[in-house]
């Protein structure tokens, strides 16, 4: 018997003829369902019976859905709560998931929209609350896309809630984060979590190109507009009309180029480089950084309105080193994609993973998967073991719990900006200059090295490798 035919759905709404669609969807797809007028009735129904999933309006007489949702969460912890309301907002979906709801929809939603939440569902709720992403059925959401998000750490996972309780939403999303911790790949999980998710989903490097190319990449441009321009070519915001389009790295952008996404942004309407009329464009946002855009701000290098414009809902995604827990889970997740890609690889010793666990990761996820891809390499079929390991770690990156002074110059009295150089520096030599490398080993792009170096006065460095990292 599947989940859905073991499943039921208690629907509390006073609009009688929005419960009854609801519970003919419901049925259609297997679903045992009752229904209640208020939350009232909603509380003596679930004091006689048990539910696997409560889908409440907010807005309603005696008790409302806030309410109601309050007294579930202690008569009844393991049911799953979903809320809808037809005077939906952000904060209130935000306010929704840190309640304990699983997830906020505005009406009128359709019912794949509903279905999406569903059927990751499991007939065993306490397992689904414990938040374990490895169980083999795939019951959690951000399972169920085509890349998906491995976790167990609370913050993700807490992450992860609030952003299906927005994706159905047109807010324009920020996601901060280091580079490397999977800021695209969040970005791919809401757009497939919306109801965009079968519409294009258009991604834009705003690092990887100097400022020119970055407007006619991004609005595109008509024949004639400057010299080589021999055929129109239609922009990144036109490629994305009616889904959406990602911003890697928005902090990169100029200011003149900041001014012109700001209009975009509020208009949504673009101007091809030399076109005569604006063209519409029905797009989501997402944009990704790995700067400190409240400091770029400060120092007068990103706009404010524009920050503000972006930061409708914000993502703060957390670092590897800040989610240990993580890294047994994404080891074997990369040794299996290795066998997949390239040859049979044996398991990790447990020593093998200890050690893992025990590095700083300043690359982060995109640095542990490089260092297990050239491990596998280095076993050659056979078990990994710390052997294979050890040589590709930074023996100058502390442990993450370590709390003692390590090789890399961090001690207290030292300002970030004194430590983030000296990294650098000490990365640009070993790696002999080779920019490139570098910034792959500092999980950065070549752009931003380049800037760095600028900042500290210096020309550039020897050696190749200029392509992006």
């Amino acid at each position: 018997m599947s989940p859905q035919e073991t499943g039921s759905v208690l629907v509390v709404d006073d609009e009688p003829e929005m419960a009854i669609a609801l519970r003919e969807t419901l049925r259609r797809d297997g679903y045992r369902v009752s229904l209640a007028q208020n939350g009232r009735e909603a509380i003596e129904k679930i004091s006689r019976e048990e539910y696997g999933w409560v889908i409440s309006d907010v807005r309603m007489p005696s008790v409302d859905g806030w309410e109601l949702l309050s007294r579930l969460k202690e008569k009844s912890p393991l049911t799953r709560v979903i809320l809808m309301t037809a005077y939906g907002t952000v904060p209130q979906a935000v306010a929704a998931m840190k309640q304990g709801a699983v997830n906020f929809l505005t009406k009128p939603f359709k019912a794949e929209e509903l279905r999406k939440i569903l059927e990751p569902s499991a007939s065993d709720p306490q397992e689904e609350k414990a938040g374990d992403a490895l169980n083999p059925a795939g019951r959690n959401p951000w399972e169920n896309v085509s890349r998906p998000i491995r976790t167990r750490n609370p913050a993700m996972l807490r992450i992860l809630g609030m952003i299906d309780a927005v994706a159905s939403t047109p807010a324009t999303i920020l996601i901060e984060g280091e580079s490397g911790t999977g800021k695209e790949l969040l970005a791919r999980y809401m757009h497939e979590r919306s109801t965009r998710a079968h519409r294009p989903f258009v991604a834009v490097n705003c690092a990887a190109l100097p400022d020119n190319l970055l407007e006619s990449e991004l609005f595109g441009y008509e024949k004639g507009a400057f010299s080589g321009a021999l055929a129109r070519k239609i922009g990144k915001f036109e490629l994305a009309h009616s889904g959406t389009l990602l911003l890697d790295e928005v902090g990169e952008m100029e200011l003149a180029l900041q001014a012109k996404l700001l209009r975009v942004i509020q208009e949504r309407e673009i101007d091809r480089v030399g076109g005569t009329r604006p063209v519409p464009v029905d797009i989501r946002i997402i944009a990704t950084t790995n700067r400190n855009l409240k400091e770029e701000v400060r120092a007068g290098r990103f706009r404010e309105d524009l920050y503000y414009r972006l930061r409708v809902f914000p993502v703060a995604l957390p670092p590897l080193r800040e989610r240990m827990e993580d890294i047994p889970l994404l080891a074997e997740r990369f040794r299996l994609a290795f066998e997949k890609e390239h040859m049979a690889v044996g398991p990790f010793a447990p020593e093998t993973l200890e050690l893992l666990s025990r590095h700083g990761w300043p690359g982060n996820v995109r640095e542990l998967e490089n260092v297990v891809t050239r491990a596998a390499f280095l076993a050659e079929g056979r078990t990994i073991l710390p052997a294979h390991v050890a040589d590709l770690l930074d023996p100058e990156v502390a442990d993450p719990g370590r709390g003692e002074e390590s090789d890399a110059g961090i001690r207290p009295g030292r300002s970030v900006w004194e430590v983030e150089r000296e990294l650098i520096l000490r990365t640009l030599a070993s790696c002999g200059g080779n920019k490139a490398q570098s910034a792959r080993l500092l999980g950065i792009n070549v752009r931003t090295l380049r800037n760095k170096l600028s900042e500290y006065g210096i020309g550039g460095a020897e050696g190749s490798g200029e392509e992006s990292a």
